[in-house]
């Protein structure tokens, strides 16, 4: 998906990819979303990264933007549909599991409540499509 910059932008084959994808499952509004491959681009790269909203580059975007247009998707199911239609037309499974040894003393007031939403399951969700689309990058190189 990156390249080379490190910003997570996609290339031309990946969002040749992932274009149709998005385009058959997101909402029809008024107004067409304003560079919608920076800002999918943007969504991927925070939950790649699993960084705060604001630490998005700015070659991405405004990270409000992107944090918007997560959100709305997220409430809207965008992000299950995206996930069934890629599944769906690329086989993907997602079965495997990585362990990682390393351990990070949780703060105190972390009580292991979860979140309430559709945004939690979306979190999930974009965090897969993120490492698809970098996997598919790869493959595409």
């Amino acid at each position: 998906m990156e390249e080379g910059d490190g910003t997570g932008t996609f290339t031309d084959e990946t969002w040749a990819i992932w274009e149709p994808l998005i385009e058959a499952v997101r909402p029809r509004g008024k107004t067409p979303p304003h560079d919608l491959r920076r800002t999918i681009a943007a969504i991927f790269w925070r939950h790649e990264n699993g960084a705060k909203w604001r630490s998005i580059p700015a070659e991405l975007g405004p990270w409000l933007r992107a944090a918007q247009l997560f959100i709305r998707w997220a409430k809207l199911g965008v992000w299950e549909r995206l996930l069934e239609r890629v599944q769906e037309q690329h086989g993907v499974a997602f079965g495997m599991t990585f362990l990682d040894g390393t351990h990070i003393r949780a703060h105190h007031k972390a009580a292991g409540a979860q979140k309430k939403g559709p945004l939690s399951k979306s979190e999930t969700i974009v965090k897969h499509l993120a490492v698809l689309a970098a996997v598919m990058a790869r493959k595409s190189a």
